[in-house]
C-alpha cells in the first residue's frame, strides 16, 4: 500500500470517526462548557469564560480510568507524553513536545518540588485525594513563575462541601497482573490499598488517608536477579486540617510520601549481584486563606515549606551463601535533599461589570545538599504580577499581564508580558488568541551538579541564563448543537513557539565531560483538532495532534546531512464511556495512538541523522458495577496492544540508555479492585 493510500484512509477513518462522534475531548460530561476551573483565574469561572483554553479530567473519569496515579490518568490525553527513567523510575512529561522542568505542576495552585528536571512528583500524589486535574498548554510565567514555559497541571484535592455535619470513609483495594505475572498482594503484580476518613460541619473539617502502592517489577529480557522496570514499594499519608465562614475559608494540609525502588544487577562470576535502594522521603507542607472582603474584593495567600530527600544505599549480595554486605563506589550512598519554601499572596478586584484587577507576588526559596551537589547552594525568586480583565463589550474578554522578577542567581527577564483575548462570535463559537513571553530560570542540579565517576563525569554550569520564550496560540471552540440530549463541542487550535538560550547538555569534544550550557535554539509547531459527542449515556470523544519539533543543527551548514527544519510527530486519541442506569454500571474504552518520535541528532562522522522511535497504539478498557449502595466493583485491561519495547534509530548515548530499544511498558495487564465509600450526613 502507498503511503498515499494510507494517508487517504487515515483522513477517511477521522473523517468518518468525527461525524460520529460530533465535536471538546478530555471531559467526561455533557455540560463540560460549564465546569468551573480555577487555574489562572480571578475568581472561579467556567470554562466557557475563561480567556484560557483549559482542558479539565474530572472525577468521573478520574474514577473510570482505575489508575494507581496521575500518569495512569492522563496517558491518554491529547497532546501529554510521558517517558520513564527505568534505572531511577522517574517520569519526564511532555506538553506540547516540550517537557522537564519546563511544566509548572500545582496542588491546589502550589507549586511542588522535584529534585531534577523530570517530574517525579506526580507519582508522588495519592491518586484517591484528587477531585480533577486541570491543564493548560502554553507559557503561564506571568502568573505562575518560572517553570511555566510549556503549561500548568493543576491537580486540585478533594474538599467537603455542603452545611451540616458530615461523615465519609473510603476504602480501596486494586489487584493488578504485570504482564504473565501476578501474587495475591504481595511481590508479583501491582498491589493497592487505601483507607480515608473525612469529617466536616458547617465551620471545621478534618480528614486523613493513608495508601500502599506495591509494583513488583518486570523481568522482560533482564538477566536474573535484575529487572527491566524496577521494584517499587511507596507509602502516602496526610491529613487536612480547616476552618471556613462565609468570608474566610482556611485550611492546613501535610502530605507524606516514602518510596523505597529497588534495582538488582546481573550476577557476576562469582554469583554476586550488585544491588541499590533509592529512598526517597517527601513531606508537603501547605496552608490557605481565602478572605472574600466584600462582593468585590477576593485575597487568597498560600505558604508552602516542602521537604524531599533521596538517599542512594548500595549493596553486594551473594546468592550463595545469601550474604549482602556493603557496596563502595562513586555514588554509591549519597544523600541528596531539597528543601523549598514558597510564599504567595494575589488580591482579585472587581472595580465594575466591565473591569477587574489582579495582583500579587510570590516568593521562592530553594536549597539543596548532597555529595553530587558543589556546595550546599540556594535560589531565591522574587516576583510582583498584575494583570486586568477587561470586557469592551459582552462578546469579548481581553486579559493583558505583567511579571516583573528578580533573583538571587541569575539574571531574570526584567518584565514577562502577556496578553490573552477570548471572543464569542456568536452564542456557539469562541475564538481565543494569545501571546506570551515565557521564561525558564535554571535548577539547582543544572547550576550545581557534579558528578564524576571512572566513566563519565557531569558538572552543573554556575553561568547559565535563564532561558525565554514568545509564544503564540489560537484556538476556535464550536458547541454545534445542544439539547437535553445530546451535546456536541469541536475545539481547533494551532500553536507557534521560539525559544532562545535553550538549556541543553553539551558533551565536551575528546573528554567523558557533559555539561550545561544555552547552547540551543529550540522551536515547537503545531496543532489539536478535539470533539466530543455526549449522548444520553453515551459520551465520545476524538482529538488529533501534529506537532513539529526543531531540527537545531539545520543552521550549521558545517554539518552534513538533513537539513529539515521540523521533525513531525502525529497523535489520535480516543476515550469512550457508557453508563448502564439501570445496571448501575459503566464501561469505558481509552486509546491513543502516538506516531513516530523524531529527533536530529549527530552519529559517529558527526552528520544529521533523523532518529525516530516507534510508533504505538495504547489502549485500556475499564468497567465499573455497583454491587450495594456503598460498593463498587471495578475490573479490566491496561495496555491492550501489548507495548512493551520500542524500536528506535537513536545511537546509544546518556548515563541511562537503553541504545536502539526503548523499554517501555511492562505489557498487558489485568485488575481487579473494589471500591468502597460510606457517607452519613447528620
Amino acid at each position: 500500500m502507498s503511503k498515499k493510500t494510507k494517508l487517504t484512509r487515515i483522513s477517511f477513518f477521522l473523517l468518518i470517526t468525527f461525524v460520529f462522534t460530533g465535536a471538546l475531548a478530555q471531559t467526561d460530561s455533557s455540560h463540560q462548557l460549564n465546569e468551573v476551573v480555577v487555574t489562572g483565574q480571578f475568581n472561579p469561572q467556567s470554562i466557557k469564560n475563561s480567556v484560557y483554553k483549559i482542558k479539565t479530567i474530572n472525577a468521573e473519569r478520574i474514577k473510570a480510568r482505575a489508575a494507581t496515579d496521575v500518569v495512569g490518568v492522563l496517558n491518554s490525553e491529547l497532546g501529554i507524553r510521558f517517558n520513564t527513567d527505568n534505572t531511577l523510575g522517574e517520569t519526564d512529561t511532555k506538553i506540547m513536545g516540550l517537557g522537564t522542568s519546563r511544566i509548572k505542576i500545582l496542588l491546589d495552585g502550589v507549586p511542588l518540588a522535584d529534585r531534577d528536571a523530570t517530574k517525579q512528583s506526580l507519582t508522588q500524589i495519592d491518586i484517591n485525594t484528587i477531585e480533577r486535574i486541570e491543564i493548560v498548554e502554553g507559557p503561564m510565567s506571568v502568573v505562575y513563575g518560572t517553570d511555566a514555559l510549556a503549561g500548568v497541571i493543576n491537580i486540585i484535592t478533594k474538599k467537603p462541601t455542603g452545611n451540616g455535619k458530615h461523615l465519609s470513609v473510603g476504602a480501596r483495594v486494586q489487584e493488578e497482573t504485570i504482564a504473565d505475572t501476578y501474587k495475591p498482594f504481595r511481590d508479583a503484580g501491582i498491589h493497592n490499598e487505601n483507607l480515608n476518613i473525612n469529617w466536616n460541619n458547617s465551620h471545621w473539617k478534618v480528614g486523613g488517608y493513608v495508601t500502599r502502592n506495591n509494583f513488583g517489577g518486570f523481568t522482560d529480557t533482564a538477566v536474573f536477579p535484575a529487572q527491566v522496570f524496577k521494584p517499587k514499594q511507596q507509602w502516602l499519608g496526610g491529613g487536612t486540617v480547616g476552618y471556613r465562614t462565609d468570608k474566610v475559608n482556611a485550611w492546613y494540609r501535610l502530605d507524606y510520601a516514602n518510596e523505597d525502588l529497588f534495582a538488582a544487577y546481573p550476577l557476576n562470576g562469582v554469583n554476586i549481584s550488585f544491588r541499590q535502594h533509592y529512598l526517597t522521603n517527601r513531606y508537603t507542607h501547605q496552608a490557605q486563606i481565602d478572605w472574600k472582603v466584600n462582593a468585590k474584593l477576593n485575597i487568597n495567600t498560600a505558604v508552602s515549606f516542602q521537604d524531599y530527600q533521596r538517599q542512594t544505599e548500595s549493596y553486594n549480595k551473594n546468592y550463595l551463601t545469601g550474604n549482602e554486605e556493603i557496596a563502595t563506589g562513586a555514588g554509591y550512598w549519597d544523600l541528596t535533599t531539597f528543601k523549598t519554601w514558597f510564599g504567595r499572596s494575589t488580591a482579585a478586584w472587581i472595580i465594575s461589570p466591565k473591569v477587574s484587577i489582579q495582583s500579587g507576588f510570590d516568593i521562592k526559596y530553594d536549597k539543596t545538599t548532597g555529595p553530587r551537589i558543589l556546595g550546599e547552594p540556594s535560589l531565591t525568586d522574587y516576583a510582583l504580577f498584575v494583570s486586568s480583565e477587561i470586557k469592551p463589550t459582552a462578546a469579548m474578554s481581553i486579559r493583558p499581564g505583567v511579571r516583573f522578577s528578580k533573583n538571587s542567581v541569575y539574571d531574570a527577564p526584567p518584565a514577562i508580558p502577556s496578553i490573552n483575548t477570548k471572543i464569542a462570535l456568536n452564542n456557539h463559537i469562541d475564538l481565543r488568541m494569545s501571546y506570551a513571553r515565557g521564561f525558564r530560570a535554571p535548577i539547582l542540579r543544572e547550576l550545581y551538579f557534579d558528578f564524576r565517576d571512572a566513566n563519565h563525569t557531569i558538572l552543573g554550569n554556575e553561568n547559565l541564563k535563564a532561558e525565554t520564550s514568545n509564544s503564540y496560540m489560537v484556538s476556535v471552540t464550536t458547541n454545534q448543537w445542544s439539547s437535553k440530549s445530546v451535546t456536541t463541542t469541536s475545539s481547533i487550535s494551532g500553536f507557534y513557539n521560539d525559544y532562545s538560550d535553550f538549556i541543553d547538555t553539551y558533551g565536551i569534544p575528546n573528554s567523558n565531560v557533559t555539561s550545561y550550557f544555552n547552547l540551543s535554539k529550540y522551536k515547537t509547531v503545531g496543532g489539536t483538532f478535539e470533539n466530543t459527542l455526549a449522548y444520553k449515556s453515551l459520551t465520545a470523544s476524538i482529538g488529533l495532534s501534529y506537532i513539529g519539533y526543531f531540527n537545531q543543527y539545520q543552521e550549521d551548514h558545517s554539518l552534513l546531512g538533513d537539513r529539515s527544519k521540523f521533525a513531525w510527530s502525529p497523535e489520535i486519541n480516543s476515550n469512550i464511556t457508557y453508563r448502564f442506569t439501570k445496571l448501575k454500571g459503566q464501561i469505558g474504552f481509552f486509546y491513543k495512538f502516538t506516531g513516530k518520535i523524531p529527533s536530529y541528532i549527530q552519529d559517529v562522522q558527526n552528520n544529521i541523522v533523523l532518529a525516530k522511535r516507534s510508533a504505538f497504539h495504547w489502549a485500556d478498557v475499564t468497567a465499573s458495577k455497583q454491587l450495594l449502595k456503598s460498593l463498587t466493583v471495578q475490573a479490566g485491561v491496561k495496555n491492550l496492544f501489548d507495548v512493551t519495547r520500542l524500536n528506535s534509530t537513536a545511537a546509544a548515548g546518556g548515563a541511562h540508555s537503553d541504545g536502539t530499544i526503548t523499554k517501555y511498558a511492562y505489557g498487558r495487564s489485568y485488575f481487579l479492585g473494589l471500591v468502597l465509600q460510606l457517607d452519613k450526613t447528620y
